[in-house]
């Protein structure tokens, strides 16, 4: 596996993805109008591409090796990936001086279960670390309980009820948060 940061050129990759893991995940709890209105929304190859172009955003993105879990004639294939914000979207719901927000952090459908969502937290919670942040956070739907057990097994802990817009309904989702020791800086 091959953890990489995303370019433009992987704006289509990424767009179906993140359909595609929603769907898998959600698509039975909202009425089609919703969900479409939401997929456009987030899902599209243009909001994609101006997340990837976004200075706010950083993306990092688990690509298979040639043969390794790959698609179609064993070419490379996009196995998962993790979004971290900044500013974070929930700022208001904590205490800390300098959170990020983790977007989503997304796998192949087929593929759960098997280390590439590890990997991209283990990345993201360095890469927060390394920027100086002293938090982490992210929002998971109420019902989610795999999900809720995963970012718990990193230290994550529940610091506010928020809702989650799809379409026109709204999901009760699970304010996680994880503290973080700030990078150490040498004294001069």
């Amino acid at each position: 596996m091959i953890l990489r940061p995303a370019t433009l050129e992987d704006t289509a990759a990424l767009a179906e993805l993140g359909r595609e893991s929603f769907c898998a995940a959600f698509e039975h709890l909202y009425r089609p109008e919703d969900l479409h209105a939401f997929l456009t929304q987030a899902y599209s190859q243009e909001a994609v591409a101006g997340e990837i172009a976004d200075d706010c955003c950083i993306h990092r993105l688990a690509w298979s090796d040639a043969g390794e879990d790959g698609g179609e004639n064993g070419s490379a294939r996009l196995l998962g990936y993790v979004k971290l914000r900044y500013p974070s979207w929930y700022t208001e719901h904590s205490d800390a001086a300098d959170p990020i927000a983790l977007g989503q952090l997304y796998t192949q459908p087929d593929l759960t279960g098997r280390g590439i969502g590890a990997a991209l937290m283990d990345w993201a919670l360095a890469e927060a670390r390394g920027r100086g942040h002293d938090a982490i956070q992210l929002s998971v739907w109420s019902g989610n309980f795999g999900a809720q057990r995963f970012y718990q097994r990193y230290g994550f802990a529940k610091i506010a009820d928020i809702g989650f817009w799809v379409g026109e309904q709204r999901d009760d989702e699970l304010l996680y948060e994880k503290r973080l020791q700030p990078r150490a800086t040498s004294a001069a």
